[in-house]
């Protein structure tokens, strides 16, 4: 770290915009005069339409049309969605169901899309919308997590998706068989909406012959992809935009089937056209996350060394399938299965299940907390039911720094870690010696003090591929143009810092270019807590090939030989030379020299592996067994990212994370009634937690450079979602355990901590 901008907490520059109401959002960037859209959504959770009449509306003052799935298909569009199958433990392929666009025969939840209008202005589009005559004849609805039931999609019998594995199933089954303790676990994690700040929206153009495109979202080249093919387009004829992002949370990393009516409608029409979801509307149909519930089960040895694990779990896809590569809670449990611990053979099966939902693919703010969540609860649990503190059981099954690199059971390949060393500093910086006295003042007033630990690994996931181009412009300014994209992590300030710290360019000198695909060929958007560690190595081979190209220009200037030019990370030199410019200052002379060769680089990497941020949660609640009310007293977090750009940004990547994964665990549950309607459709209905829910959150940086990228840096955008559920939930069942509470789940709301703690279980 001995560069300037280097590890350096840097404030934000785009929050000065963010801040004074200046940035760019969708509705910022709308054109003026656009036609807006309004979409028509199923009131039922299944049924068959019988009635569809449109005329009315079509009629209607100012609308220029309305859409329906058979009009898409008149058209010649490509109307069903991207969506990926999962093969079936016996190799068969799982359930591949169609989701088009719009709604045809038969709908299949509530706020499903039918019609789309297309007026002069937003009210004469949603009047015409309610001139529509729909009728549905109901069809039974499926909530439960089971299989069986009215089938929702005839390609998928009994309602299951998929029956997915990983692992040796005999090899644990025989661990278990010769255990000398077991331990098991039934855990719900609960469903979740994620609530971005800036709901969905987008418009669309059709200028000389090409599709402009511009919405919220996590990446521009997918969308691309998608519309072109949609759309029966060359992909050069589409061009993608995403501006300022209100969050994304892996909920926007999707295309929705409102972009393709739209893009439709503008290429159709002649004329700009404009969508916008409002809340409500996002809450029933944006993608949800979570929604699953797991038997975790752990095999110990006499000397509670764990010898196995194994989890069966059932997840709700909702009415359809994901367009991940795979289901997210499939995906996550394969990567950190194992957790920390030395653990020699495991066993995951995964069912997933179609209910009158809408699609569950997204996870807020986290990437691996389903898993995470499931393996700290049952070793939560195994240290209760086997009487030894749960650090301590932490500690007697962590892998040691010896034994890396290490070889999952899953087949993750861990390059460094040193979890004894991140714990023993979360104690210190939680005060862990003074909690039995917190509790003790607490119990004398009557209330409940609990302390919950999680330690958490997680994944990078994504392309480990990345592009980066940096630009040398007239006014002295540079930009670099990157491949990832923002949703409100601070990238803007990140990238300039680090491009500063390699090359000496002052970092108020360099402006960060994201979102647009026609000034960046390729990029693998944002997900996954891939952005910085891939954009930081491929800002790392584009300085490499800045360096390179400059120095035969340098050597002709500086009257040397091209070996004897050096560039030290500010300035280039040379033996017998009195010249010592910059990295700007050559830039310039080029440019004077008329080499506008000189003046854009342009360079793609790839890391050679994927990186594992770890780290310690501990969380201490306070329960009030006369209300039920949970107080989170106290949050320690120390994580070990490796090396990092930027602490302070760090920092509230991590306060952030661990703001949603308190939301999910005390106030935010998803509810439908019997009939398939989403009850929590409303800020007065869905409880998103509040600033006086939140406690002072501490962070503190151990890190352990990963061997996987030249920067040593692990990820963190997601690193406090995952450790948070597992910490307070631990915490919640900690505080109830001596009151006789065995099982505790989220949300921790108060009416069902104080109906629990009454009936004593």
């Amino acid at each position: 770290m001995d560069k300037f901008g280097k590890s350096q907490p840097v404030k934000r520059v785009e929050d000065v915009r963010f801040l004074t109401g200046q940035g760019r959002y969708v509705e910022d960037c709308a054109p003026e005069g656009a036609l807006r859209a309004w979409v028509l959504r199923s009131p039922v959770a299944h049924g068959v339409i019988t009635e569809l009449d449109l005329d009315e509306a079509r009629a209607a003052e100012g609308v220029h049309m309305v859409a329906t799935l058979e009009d898409l298909q008149a058209a010649g569009l490509t109307t069903t969605m991207d969506a990926t199958v999962v093969k079936n433990r016996d190799g068969s392929d799982g359930a591949a169901p169609e989701r088009h666009m719009l709604a045809g025969a038969r709908v299949r939840f509530v706020g499903e899309p039918i019609a789309v209008v297309i007026a002069e202005t937003l009210d004469q589009a949603r009047d015409a919308g309610e001139l529509i005559l729909l009728d549905i004849d109901d069809l039974p609805v499926k909530m439960d997590l089971v299989t069986g039931g009215e089938e929702i999609h005839p390609e998928a019998p009994e309602n299951k998706a998929f029956d997915w594995g990983m692992g040796d199933e005999a090899a644990t089954q025989a661990a278990f068989d010769a255990a000398a303790h077991t331990v098991s676990l039934q855990v719900e994690d609960n469903r979740i909406i994620v609530n971005a700040m800036e709901p969905r929206g987008c418009f669309a153009s059709w200028e000389d012959e090409r599709l402009h495109f511009t919405y919220g979202g996590q990446g521009v080249w997918g969308a691309k992809t998608q519309l072109a093919a949609a759309l029966k387009l060359e992909e050069a004829a589409v061009h993608v935009v995403t501006p300022d992002v209100g969050g994304g949370f892996g909920m926007k990393a999707m295309t929705y089937p409102e972009y393709f009516v739209v893009a439709h409608a503008a290429r159709t029409l002649g004329k700009p056209v404009f969508w916008m979801s409002d809340r409500t509307e996002a809450m029933l149909s944006d993608n949800g996350g979570r929604d699953l519930t797991s038997l975790a089960e752990l095999a110990f040895d006499k000397d509670l060394k764990i010898t196995a694990y194994r989890v069966q779990t059932r997840c709700n896809l909702g009415a359809y399938n994901s367009q991940f590569g795979q289901p997210i809670q499939t995906q996550l449990f394969s990567r950190v299965l194992a957790g920390v611990y030395d653990i020699q053979t495991a066993w995951l099966q995964v069912e997933g299940i179609y209910t009158n939902t809408t699609q569950v693919d997204a996870y807020r703010g986290a990437g691996r907390p389903e898993a995470i969540y499931v393996l700290e609860r049952v070793m939560d649990r195994a240290a209760r039911e086997l009487g030894v503190d749960p650090f301590e059981l932490h500690r007697r099954n962590f892998i040691a720094p010896a034994k890396f690199p290490y070889a999952t059971v899953t087949g993750e390949s861990y390059d460094v870690g040193e979890f004894n060393k991140v714990l023993d500093r979360a104690l210190e910086e939680a005060d862990m010696a003074g909690f039995e006295a917190r509790r003790s003042a607490d119990a004398q007033v009557g209330k409940l003090r609990g302390v919950g630990l999680c330690y958490y690994i997680e994944s990078i996931l994504g392309d480990p591929s990345e592009g980066a181009e940096v630009e040398f412009l007239e006014d002295g300014r540079v930009n670099i143009y990157v491949g990832t994209q923002s949703n409100g992590q601070g990238h803007e300030t990140v990238y300039a810092q680090f491009l500063a710290d390699q090359t000496g360019i002052p970092a108020h000198m360099i402006s960060t270019i994201q979102g647009d695909s026609d000034r960046i060929a390729k990029g693998g958007g944002t997900g996954g807590s891939r952005s910085v560690t891939t954009q930081a190595n491929a800002t790392l081979a584009t300085v490499e090939v800045m360096v390179a190209a400059f120095i035969p220009f340098l050597a002709e200037e500086m009257g040397v030989e091209e070996d004897a030019v050096s560039f030290d990370g500010e300035t280039f030199r040379a033996a017998g030379s009195n010249l010592t410019p910059s990295m700007l200052d050559v830039a310039e002379m080029a440019r004077a020299q008329g080499r506008a060769d000189l003046q854009r680089h342009t360079a793609r990497a790839q890391l050679p592996g994927r990186s594992f941020p770890n780290g310690a949660h501990i969380a201490e609640v306070v329960i009030d067994p006369e209300t039920g009310v949970t107080e989170v007293d106290r949050y320690t977090v120390v994580d070990d990212f490796g090396n990092l750009i930027n602490p302070m940004l760090a920092e509230g990547q991590v306060h952030g994370g661990v703001a949603q994964g308190l939301g999910q665990a005390m106030t935010e549950h998803v509810v439908y009634d019997a009939d398939g309607q989403l009850l929590t459709a409303t800020f007065m209905d869905y409880a998103l937690p509040r600033a006086s829910d939140v406690p002072m959150i501490g962070f503190t940086s151990e890190p352990v450079p990963s061997t996987q990228n030249p920067m040593g840096m692990k990820g963190c955008g997601e690193a406090g979602t995952v450790g948070a559920l597992a910490a307070l939930a631990n915490a919640v069942q900690d505080a109830t355990w001596h009151k006789g509470l065995r099982q505790v789940d989220m949300p921790f709301t108060p009416l069902k901590l104080w109906e629990a703690l009454r009936d004593g279980t």
